[in-house]
């Protein structure tokens, strides 16, 4: 799937995670048409926001990932800062109500 860099385990996405300040997580699903759907919808979203930094994984792949974090549906965009989960969207992905939701974030950041 083209996107973000591609985790290759859990341990991989828990570290990433814990090293950045604003991390975002794209999970999605090999076999599933939303998921190939949404990313190229989302990703240059995300990708004006600099600050953030991305990583995507296949639940499919490596499902110890979905009961890390607590996934039901896919595809799953889940924000953290410093560690902490801040912002969650799932399976039907709005790219206005994620834009908004990253511009909020980011701005109060700023201070």
């Amino acid at each position: 799937m083209e996107g973000f860099k591609e985790a290759d385990s859990l341990k991989e996405l828990q570290t990433f995670v814990k090293d950045n300040d604003l991390a975002l997580l794209y999970l999605y699903g090999e076999n599933c048409s939303v998921c190939h759907a949404v990313l190229p919808q989302i990703k240059p979203i995300i990708e004006s926001y600099p600050e953030i930094v991305s990583m995507q994984a296949d639940v499919q792949k490596l499902p110890n990932i979905a009961g890390e974090y607590t996934v039901f549906t896919i595809p799953v965009v889940l924000l953290f800062v410093n560690g902490q989960e801040v912002m969650r969207f799932a399976r039907f992905i709005e790219k206005n109500k994620v834009n908004e939701q990253l511009k909020k974030i980011t701005e109060a950041l700023k201070g």
